[in-house]
């Protein structure tokens, strides 16, 4: 059997992108259903940021997550496909998922900026690091 446990932080991370869509979906349900909004009242992205405000944070949360957290997912393709792993990598991965949640839930309930600012570049610091430790082993190869 395959297994390296960079592979649980990256799973990890497939979740929360998962959950955060479930929670987008149900948000967007609820503010349609209550607001009593056509449906095709949002067939263009602008009608719908204008008129689904309530549910914006999970959806900006949900857009969030296909931005800086590719560059994660390559990081950690890249140690695998070069077979580079040791548990520094695989600690500023977790770190890094954990930060990306905490970031979520910020944007997806009470939404102060400060705070998920806060989270954003500090998973960012961690996420830069992961790719100076790749990078460490393939320039000294």
């Amino acid at each position: 059997m395959f297994y390296q446990p960079i592979l649980l932080p990256l799973l990890a991370q497939v979740a929360l992108t998962f959950l955060v869509w479930i929670c987008m979906y149900i948000s967007r349900m609820r503010e349609i259903s209550g607001k009593r909004i056509e449906p095709q009242a949002l067939a263009h992205r602008s009608a719908g940021q204008a008129l689904l405000t309530d549910s914006a944070g999970p959806a900006d949360n949900f857009k969030n997550l296909f931005e800086l957290p590719m560059l994660f997912f390559i990081v950690v393709l890249l140690s695998l496909m070069l077979l580079i792993q040791d548990t520094m990598l695989v600690q500023l991965a977790w770190a890094f998922v954990a930060l990306r949640c905490l970031h979520s839930i910020i944007h997806c309930t009470y939404n102060k900026v400060l705070h998920r600012f806060t989270a954003y570049l500090a998973s960012s610091l961690v996420l830069f690091l992961m790719w100076i430790r790749i990078g460490i082993y393939i320039l000294s190869y």
